[in-house]
């Protein structure tokens, strides 16, 4: 149970800077990319149990560095994807608005 806060708050920890790097990040709230983080290492934490990666002692590493490494390439994706498609919808919607005027 201490791995899964473990992974998790590393996770949480990622996402929360990717969101603080990121320049678009007022196009989105601080949560997403730190949501999405947990969610996909813990994801992948419990398909590494599953397969018996943490049963033996030569392996039992990898679950903790998969799902950390696992939330932080997915918290800077979600980030990255989700800030530069909203600036680009935003700025698209601000000169429909101003093209009507």
């Amino acid at each position: 149970m201490v791995a899964l806060v473990i992974i998790a708050l590393t996770a949480g920890a990622f996402g929360a800077i990717a969101w603080a790097v990121d320049k678009y990040r007022h196009t989105f709230g601080a949560v997403l990319p730190a949501g999405v983080a947990v969610a996909a290492s813990l994801l992948v934490w419990i398909i590494t149990m599953a397969f018996g990666l943490g049963n033996n002692s030569a392996t039992a590493w990898l679950p903790w560095i998969l799902s950390m490494v696992a939330g932080g390439i997915v918290a800077w994706a979600t980030a990255g994807i989700v800030g530069r498609t909203r600036h680009n919808q935003q700025v698209q919607r601000t000169n429909e608005i101003l093209q009507m005027h």
